[in-house]
């Protein structure tokens, strides 16, 4: 995998291996990029079954009232 490298404030990366709870600042910051993906992949997961289930809803004839 390629590597790219970042500059990131000293401070901010302290803050991160602070709460992470990693002593090595390149661990913790992939440590939090790579929650941040993992949180988007569930958001999208969860989404999609939603909209799923919205779309079955919405697919069923509805009974006409007379």
């Amino acid at each position: 995998m390629a590597k790219v490298t970042v500059s990131l404030d000293a401070e901010l990366v302290v803050e991160i291996m602070v709460l992470s709870g990693v002593g090595s600042p390149q661990d913790a910051v992939e440590l939090v990029v790579r929650d941040y993906i993992a949180r988007g992949h569930r958001t999208e997961s969860r989404t999609a079954v939603r909209d799923e289930a919205l779309r079955e809803v919405d697919a069923k004839p509805s009974d006409t009232q007379g």
